[in-house]
């Protein structure tokens, strides 16, 4: 027995660096724009005023940091690739009291391990830098170089060494709209910092340091300016400071919506709902307001080392600070409602005012009359026009009119025809002959539903609902086919977007001309709209354009649709006639006959029914009830 038994081998071991650095890089790593987000927070803790961020092939080939901040020595610039190397922490405690971004030391370890990197730095005491290039987590070489002060960082080629991770990388300008979002969270923390950004040769962003304010409206349009509500509050618990956009601005999809505790973005379902619950009663159902928002809490009060991002938190009293931002945004509400802020900025002097003319003297107005004139006297001549007298500010004498009590003859007429066609087609129909238009009874309630008689007793259409189904079926096809028919516009329109929409308009270009849009690309973030659908009709160019995006974006986000439908989707809930809209008698039949040759007609796009049938023997009952 004793000969039988052996010992198992040791099979624990410690991971290489290089394997252990590639598993860091699946947390901290996810695409190019995690890579992005850690290394501008390096140079922003550098302490650097001035960042380059250049980006080629939405970061797949190219992403390069340039900044002026203190730089890094020979010793430092090699420990920073080293795992858990940081400059920020010496002991445990020092975790709850941290005001830096990067602090856990794994970012450039980890971006190293899956790329292939070249730093360049150097301090403003150096007289010459240091360059290091890294490949796989090996150093290939470690030189002195030329180079300004501050840090210069090239990660090329992400996820090289990792086909698989790669493959799951999206299109271009899918990550690129990524990288646009991180990019706008750090820009929108950090307005006195100047910000550029470049992809693929064009500047997307050249933010000069600013106010807040003057710093939202350069990353999203000057139209936002007269957006924003400005909220304040200080507390013995926090500090609150930043904008929220009025109401009538919201939007349906969450893009425009920022947190910050310390200057660090954070996701906080909780803290926004705060938010919204400040906007009760104050927005349509399914928008959302627009709010950049600063929190300034004791570190020590905060843990923000719960997730590998560092963008959740967790608070010793998270219900009253709850409380507090939910009363400060009210309260700015409240306040807007009541007198409108003035820009301070702008407005910083009274001198520009114009003064007041004096009054002129008021001369009362004279009234001129003819005391011969007798209205009971036949005129001989019945004059068609009435000019005005400037002179005395009165009318020349106007004659009665002859025959005015026929005027309302012909209205008469036409008040009885109608009726006798309402009683020539009082009779019953089946449901078979709802296929005949010239024999359906059909009548609109409240502008907003189609009722209609058939056999059994009576079916009610939901206008809107209905028109939806017919169009999202009818663009489907037309992006299958690429069949969508386009109407020119008599003055072509150009339409200015922000950065993220931009790219995710160059994404779907393909699919949105297949619709019937014409759309060309015109400079710096716009287009030119030379044509709408046909199916749209007078609908303005670039309002139908925002919309469509907009929709898009919000189908993505809540419903997890795929492209196509998302667009079909976003463009037949925009383009559909609207509840409250008067119909004519043809409109309505020709809307039926569409909905009938749709492949779904009773399901909506929300899922809910379209037509509902009530019998007669239904309505019996509730009678005898």
């Amino acid at each position: 027995m004793q000969g039988n038994f052996y010992t198992m081998p040791d099979i624990i071991q410690l991971l290489p660096d290089a394997v252990a650095n590639q598993i860091a890089a699946g947390e901290v790593v996810q695409r190019p724009a995690s890579a992005v987000k850690e290394l501008v927070e390096n140079s922003l803790d550098s302490g650097a005023d001035k960042i380059q961020l250049i980006i080629k092939d939405g970061g797949k080939s190219l992403i390069q940091v340039i900044d002026n901040g203190g730089g890094m020595s020979l010793t430092d610039a090699r420990m920073s690739f080293e795992r858990h190397a940081t400059s920020k922490i010496r002991k445990a405690e020092d975790l709850f009291a941290i005001r830096t971004m990067g602090f856990r030391g794994e970012a450039l370890a980890s971006i190293a391990a899956i790329a292939q990197v070249e730093l360049k730095t150097r301090r403003h005491e150096d007289e010459l830098g240091t360059c290091i290039i890294i490949e796989g987590s090996e150093v290939l070489s470690q030189q002195a170089c030329s180079v300004k002060t501050g840090t210069s960082i090239c990660v090329k080629n992400l996820f090289f060494n990792t086909p698989a991770r790669r493959n799951f990388l999206k299109s271009n300008p899918v990550e690129m709209r990524h990288i646009i979002d991180e990019f706008q969270r750090v820009a929108l923390a950090n307005p006195l910092v100047f910000f550029s950004l470049h992809h693929d040769g064009q500047e997307i962003y050249h933010l000069p340091a600013a106010t807040l304010k003057q710093r939202i409206v350069h990353l999203f349009g000057n139209n936002y300016n007269e957006r924003l509500v400005p909220v304040e509050e200080d507390t013995n618990v926090i500090k609150l400071r930043g904008f929220v956009g009025k109401p009538e601005f919201a939007k349906k999809t969450r893009g425009e919506q920022f947190f910050f505790v310390n200057n660090r973005f954070i996701r906080d379902a909780y803290l926004n709902h705060a938010v919204l619950m400040a906007f009760k009663e104050l927005l349509p159902e399914d928008t959302f307001p627009l709010y950049v928002l600063f929190i300034e809490i004791d570190p020590a009060k905060i843990d923000i080392n719960v997730h590998p991002t560092k963008t959740e938190i967790k608070y010793q009293d998270e219900q009253t600070i709850y409380a507090i931002v939910r009363s400060a945004v009210k309260r700015s509400l409240g306040r807007y409602n009541i007198t409108p802020s003035l820009d301070f900025d702008q407005e910083n002097s009274i001198e520009h005012l114009v003064t007041p003319k004096p009054f002129e003297e008021i001369v009362a107005p004279t009234i001129a009359f003819n005391p011969d004139y007798n209205p009971f006297l036949a005129e001989k001549k019945v004059e068609r026009e009435i000019p005005f007298l400037r002179n005395t500010g009165g009318y020349r004498d106007s004659p009665i009119p002859q025959n005015w009590d026929t005027l309302y003859e012909i209205s008469k007429k036409e008040v009885i025809i109608q009726q006798q066609m309402h009683t020539e087609k009082s009779i019953a129909v089946d449901d078979q002959e709802l296929n005949k238009p010239s024999e359906r009874q059909l009548f609109q309630i409240h502008n907003r539903f189609i009722l209609s008689q058939i056999k059994s007793g009576f079916m009610v259409i939901n206008q809107q609902a209905a028109h939806e189904r017919i169009l999202y079926e009818r663009f489907l096809q037309q992006l299958q086919n690429h069949s969508g028919v386009s109407q020119q516009s008599l003055f072509p329109q150009s339409v200015t977007l922000n950065s993220g929409d931009f790219e995710l308009l160059k994404e779907l270009l393909p699919d949105i001309r297949a619709l019937g849009f014409d759309i060309r690309e015109f400079g710096k973030n716009s287009v030119v709209v030379e044509g709408v659908p046909a199916d749209l009709g007078n609908a303005a160019e670039g309002e139908i354009l925002e919309q469509l995006i907009e929709g898009y974006k919000n189908n993505q986000a809540v419903l997890k649709l795929d492209k196509r439908d998302s667009l079909a989707r976003s463009l037949a809930r925009n383009a559909a006639t609207k509840a409250g809209t008067k119909m004519s008698l043809e409109e309505m039949n020709l809307l039926i006959d569409q909905l009938f040759a749709c492949q779904m007609p009773n399901v909506a796009l929300n899922g809910k029914q379209v037509i509902t049938t009530f019998t007669v023997e239904e309505l019996l009952e509730r009678f005898e009830k």
